[in-house]
């Protein structure tokens, strides 16, 4: 393997693709003048160097801009050819000069928050709902940050001196609420909108096209697609993008390249997983908004693979009884997930802010997978049942089908 940088491909130029043709072919475009079809796996954690004067001054100018060290890799905390790789596609996926893929996709939001610390930008302003996690990280201020919620008309109110980020997800962790991001990037001016893109992937959005400077995936759900590689990943330019391998390097948050590997591998099948889940997604959103077991339906405009639905009955006999769809945390595998956030991926927020931002204890967010939609329907059809005169059996059939949210 030809490992003389840890940039993916620097002297291939292509004429513009295809999402569908990026997917396959991003990051991989150096392989055929290298004999090789599939990529490899670098797992050195160094790399022997003759030259200590040379190297001394690649650190320099890596310690100076953060930019990727010319020539060969001097150590896996500075970077890996193959999670380059796999950042080099995703840029070109999400339509952005660089990538940075980190350890999960906490620590990538931890390091985009530390960069505008650095700078005495201390000050998020923020739309609920998030994902909790994120919801957290925020409101506890473990790393510094002072958040001010808003709602998106707010966003140019809520602005101060000292406001270092803006953060939305859109379609929203777990209603699926969506945000018109052109209009709040308009609204945050100067200060770089963030964009957790998690839910739409690449495939029903780009972000960047809207005027988000940053852009956050957790790579664990549909990059890799396969519920095997826990990661996270930031899309933004590349002067943000050296502030980042920095913070990387400096905090130790970096991804295997293994993962790195199956990353890679799965942004191949990206489009495809995401485009059949969603069909199924949006059968299964028909049903369920018909369906007088269930109060309200949320899907969001631009579809994808998320459904979110809101019970009359117990829906904790849902999670208990669901038997082909896995009852678990995560998303974006190609298998069926259903959870419960109020229990679960939202219990760590406020359970006042929780419901305000409309998470409400009889939600439940399922992740549509890959399964024949006939199979996945019987298996909710069956659990949305309950036992025999159960808080969510049959007798709520007289009330009105459930509205889509």
């Amino acid at each position: 393997m030809d490992t003389t940088s840890t940039r993916a491909y620097d002297d291939v130029r292509t004429a513009p693709r295809a999402l569908a043709t990026e997917a396959v072919h991003a990051g991989r475009d150096d392989l055929a003048r290298q004999g090789l079809h599939a990529p490899p796996i670098d797992l050195s954690t160094t790399y022997p160097s003759y030259d200590s004067r040379a190297e001394a001054a690649r650190i320099d100018a890596f310690a100076t801009t953060g930019a990727e060290p010319d020539g060969p890799p001097v150590y896996g905390r500075l970077g890996n050819p193959t999670v380059a790789r796999f950042e080099t596609a995703l840029a070109r996926l999400e339509g952005a000069e660089a990538a940075v893929a980190f350890a999960s996709g906490m620590a990538a939001l931890s390091a985009v928050l530390l960069v505008r610390g650095s700078m005495g930008l201390r000050h998020v302003v923020a739309v609920r709902p998030l994902y909790g996690c994120s919801d957290h990280l925020l409101t506890a201020g473990l790393l510094g940050s002072e958040v001010t919620w808003t709602d998106p008309a707010g966003v140019a109110d809520a602005l101060r001196p000292d406001t270092g980020l803006v953060l939305v997800e859109s379609p929203a962790n777990p209603t699926l609420a969506e945000v018109d991001l052109r209009a709040v990037a308009h609204a945050c001016g100067s200060v770089p909108l963030l964009v957790d893109n998690t839910f739409a992937t690449p495939v029903l959005q780009r972000p960047a096209e809207q005027g988000a400077r940053l852009i956050l995936h957790s790579a664990t759900k549909y990059l890799g697609g396969h519920g095997d590689v826990l990661a996270g990943v930031v899309a933004c330019d590349e002067e943000f993008a050296g502030r980042l391998r920095q913070v990387r390097f400096a905090t130790g948050g970096v991804l295997h390249p293994l993962a790195g590997y199956l990353l890679l591998r799965g942004l191949s099948t990206l489009p495809v997983r995401v485009r059949a889940a969603s069909a199924t997604a949006a059968e299964l959103t028909r049903r369920l908004a018909a369906d007088p077991r269930v109060a309200r339906v949320h899907y969001p405009r631009i579809g994808g693979a998320m459904v979110a639905f809101e019970v009359h009955g117990d829906p904790h006999e849902v999670i208990a009884g669901v038997r082909l769809i896995t009852p678990a945390v995560s998303l974006g595998s190609v298998d069926t997930l259903i959870q419960h956030p109020a229990s679960i991926s939202h219990r760590i927020v406020d359970a006042d802010d929780r419901r305000e931002a409309g998470v409400s204890d009889r939600l439940l967010r399922m992740s549509v997978g890959l399964e024949d939609v006939e199979d996945l329907w019987s298996d909710l059809d069956r659990s949305l049942s309950g036992p025999p005169g159960g808080a969510s059996g049959r007798a709520t059939s007289r009330n009105a089908p459930a509205p889509v949210a």
